[in-house]
């Protein structure tokens, strides 16, 4: 049953002997609405910390493999880069080289994870009681990021390729 109060302790001791007097078997028991909301809302602030904590953890281990994989081309295209350098490739032409591979995987990720993520963010929303939309301009926001987020990890990378000595490079062979 659900009934409004405007003074608390008086109408619950009345309501309590009411109760009493038609379900005496029964104990009673009552709760404010906006203490049960609170507790919503703090399962779903929780929720978000947590969320939240997950989402930089998983960002910065993604960055420290993505990290590993540009030194590991740089290294892997030494030689290819000494000999650009040699016949006249810019700084900023071999910083594309190095980058647009990666920035490939990136945006192939971003493709497959938009839908996804716009349906299960759907389909969560949908369990609240007051409905939200999720504006479109969300989904492009992360994209970019998430490109900006891999520029900046491979860019150190291409970086140091880009700037070293292509004589130290080719003196092997």
């Amino acid at each position: 049953m659900i009934v409004r109060i405007e003074y608390a302790a008086e109408s619950l001791g009345l309501l309590q002997s009411v109760y009493a007097k038609y379900s005496p078997d029964y104990p009673f028991e009552y709760t404010f609405t906006d203490e049960s909301f609170r507790k919503k809302l703090v399962d779903e602030k929780v929720l978000g910390i947590i969320s939240a904590s997950f989402t930089v953890l998983t960002i910065f281990i993604s960055c420290l493999g993505l990290f590993g994989l540009a030194a590991f081309s740089a290294v892997q295209r030494t030689k290819e880069i000494g000999i650009r350098k040699i016949l006249g490739a810019s700084v900023g032409r071999i910083i594309y080289l190095l980058s647009i591979d990666f920035l490939k995987l990136v945006i192939i990720a971003f493709l497959v994870a938009f839908p996804v993520s716009w349906w299960l963010m759907n389909d969560w929303l949908e369990h609240f009681f007051y409905k939200v939309s999720i504006e479109w301009w969300i989904f492009p926001a992360a994209g970019l990021s998430a490109i900006l987020i891999a520029l900046i990890t491979i860019s150190t990378q291409a970086i140091k390729a880009a700037i070293a000595n292509p004589v130290k490079s080719l003196r092997t062979e």
